[in-house]
């Protein structure tokens, strides 16, 4: 069974299939379909805006679509940059900014103010439109700054509950059995797996 992943970011390519190593089927990527159109992302939730990519992707390629949409919310910032995270400093934004924006506007905030979770809602769509939603969490606070090498994103300054190293401090294994992607994926595996898709 082949699926479309309905992202151009190759490192989270990356995570979702090395998640699925060894399982009976395969992900493809945008890469195998030059033509497909952008999808402007201009949904209010993660839901909206993973639900719209998948539909795209899904009618397009005539393939299942995984689609996903995900961020960093603060709730302190009133759950910003949420939905704008990869965007969060501007249309060209990317790791380094967003991430060096943030850490600015959290600069006076301390203790529980900092608390974040990151949230990752992804969408299974098949070609006829059907479709079935599977969203993960990970709770934890958000440091004065980077550290760390691994990841991508605000992994550098993202310390998960109950954890004194920050995700980019760990190894793909350690990050995936907890992060909020890989919630998603463990409950959209068990969906196929009820469905025998596999």
């Amino acid at each position: 069974m082949d699926i479309v992943l309905a992202t151009k970011n190759k490192k989270k390519a990356a995570e979702m299939s090395r998640m699925f190593k060894g399982q009976d089927f395969r992900f493809l990527t945008l890469e195998s379909f030059p033509d497909c159109p952008d999808v402007e992302e201009d949904g209010k939730t993660f839901r909206a805006n993973a639900l719209k990519k998948g539909r795209a992707v899904a009618s397009f390629t005539g393939h299942p679509a995984l689609a996903d949409d995900s961020g960093l919310e603060v709730l302190a910032l009133g759950k910003a940059p949420g939905v704008y995270s990869a965007r969060y400093a501007g249309p060209d934004a990317d790791d380094r900014k967003n991430l060096k924006k943030l850490l600015r506007e959290m600069r006076e905030l301390e203790g529980e103010e900092r608390d974040a979770r990151f949230v990752c809602c992804m969408a299974l769509v098949l070609p006829d439109g059907h479709h079935k939603t599977f969203t993960g969490y990970v709770s934890g606070r958000i440091g004065k700054k980077e550290k760390g090498n691994n990841g991508f994103g605000y992994d550098p300054v993202f310390y998960p509950e109950g954890h004194a190293g920050t995700f980019a401090e760990m190894d793909a294994s350690e990050k995936d059995s907890m992060s909020h992607r890989g919630r998603a994926l463990k409950k959209l595996f068990q969906y196929l797996s009820s469905v025998a898709l596999l």
